[in-house]
């Protein structure tokens, strides 16, 4: 039997990739219930449901962020939470027509998007919940038990859609009652966990405190903002791609979208389960250990970067042909945005682990500043100003310019901090 690693060990470059390994395989799986949704709504239920589903989901994800922003700030008031989450459902169920007409759904899009957003709508308190308790099982060194939960939600996802949208026929409502489903599983099961007491965590008597809980807020802010600011530059690319190629560049887009979820998920969750190691290091004044982690984290980042490139470009055909193979015309328009947007995850995951890394510090103020420039400052500046000057695959690199002008605010504020925190660039090396 393996044993068990815990925050407080020294790690070597396979020790700390076993630790994340769990948090890269659940942020994964949690992104599939949109891949899931997509395969399925995309091959059964036609491109009016799938372009449906593209529209609303960066409004869903918007929503959900919070649960991002309490978790990973480190708030433990799980009422919290689940007040905004019913809240949420109550505001914006009763408008869900209107939401679809704001998108810019029309016709048969408009009917599918309004029913499909009304039953996503009544998962989003199952949903936040289930994005805050991914940070906490890695602090209460669970990390395996959150994956075993999070491998369940997704099975029931992929179940979920093959009976209801596959065998039932109920194309985009079928996939919302499947993804509601599976969120149940993954935001109301590890209710059971943390409400006994004498673990690690557990639930007891909230006490809402406010000095704490802006704290708690302002050190969450950047993976909020990374979170939120995603879901508002989706439907800004949503609105320019309707004007330069209709409802096919929203198709388009929705498939980088959905691979994209599979390689950004891998530096996300990696960022997301080294990060308590490095906050336990950095309050314990242990700089050794925090350098040793910092480097090696940097290498897999590097290696990922070179594997994750490759890939998406030599598998651009294939990967854009598992969604639109019926449409050759959409098929190709598709693969070539891919290719022209792979070019993102050679630097995007220097920038995300730059601002988890960041937060781990207790440092939310340059943690944010990364994050909002990455998914919102340059990714607004570029989604308007490339088409400009390339046109439609203008939109596909917005991305890329974007990514690149954040690397320099990340490479800035890396090198400004070195001294303050101890850690270096130097002697890059594994040590086994």
């Amino acid at each position: 039997m393996a044993q068990r690693i815990s925050i407080s060990d020294k790690f070597t470059f396979g020790k700390l990739l076993r630790f994340a390994v769990p948090s890269i395989v659940m942020v994964i799986f949690t992104s599939l219930y949109g891949i899931v949704d997509g395969l399925f709504v995309s091959n059964f239920a036609g491109d009016d449901a799938f372009t449906a589903v593209n529209l609303f989901l960066p409004v869903f994800y918007l929503l959900g962020a919070v649960g991002f922003l309490l978790g990973s700030g480190g708030c433990a008031l799980t009422s919290v939470v689940a007040a905004i989450g019913v809240l949420f459902t109550a505001i914006f169920m009763p408008i869900m027509p209107r939401l679809a007409t704001a998108l810019g759904a029309e016709g048969a899009v408009h009917e599918v998007c309004a029913e499909y957003g009304f039953i996503m709508l009544g998962g989003m308190l199952p949903f936040m919940l289930q994005s805050y308790f991914q940070y906490f099982f890695a602090v209460a060194d669970r990390p395996k038990l959150g994956l075993a939960i999070t491998v369940g939600a997704g099975l029931t996802n992929i179940l979920g859609d093959f009976l209801l949208v596959y065998v039932a026929g109920m194309g985009a409502n079928g996939a919302a009652i499947a993804t509601v489903a599976s969120e149940c599983v993954g935001g109301l099961v590890p209710l059971a966990y943390f409400f006994v007491r004498g673990k690690k965590l557990y639930f007891a008597r909230p006490a809402l405190k406010g000095k704490p809980f802006f704290a708690v807020c302002v050190n969450g802010s950047s993976e909020f903002l990374s979170s939120a600011s995603t879901s508002v530059v989706s439907i800004l690319y949503n609105i320019q791609l309707m004007k330069y190629a209709g409802y096919d560049g929203v198709i388009a887009f929705g498939i980088i979208m959905y691979v994209s979820y599979i390689f950004v998920g891998c530096y996300l969750g990696f960022s997301v389960g080294t990060a308590p190691i490095i906050g336990y290091n950095y309050g314990a004044k242990n700089t050794d250990e925090l350098n040793n982690v910092f480097r090696k984290s940097l290498l897999f980042i590097m290696c990922a970067a070179a594997i994750m490139t490759a890939a998406s470009i030599a598998l651009a055909n294939p990967l854009a042909a598992i969604f639109v193979s019926a449409d050759p015309e959409l098929l190709d328009m598709s693969a070539n945005a891919l290719r022209i947007f792979s070019a993102s995850f050679i630097i995007s995951g220097f920038n995300i682990y730059g601002s988890a890394f960041f937060t781990a510090l207790n440092n939310g103020i340059v943690s944010a500043i990364i994050s909002l420039a990455r998914t919102l400052v340059f990714q607004v500046l570029a989604v308007f100003v490339t088409p400009l000057v390339f046109g439609i695959n203008g939109l596909w690199s917005a991305t890329v310019f974007a990514e690149l002008l954040t690397f320099a605010v990340t490479v800035f504020f890396v090198a400004k901090n070195r001294n303050k925190y101890g850690y270096s660039l130097k002697q890059l090396k594994i040590n086994n």
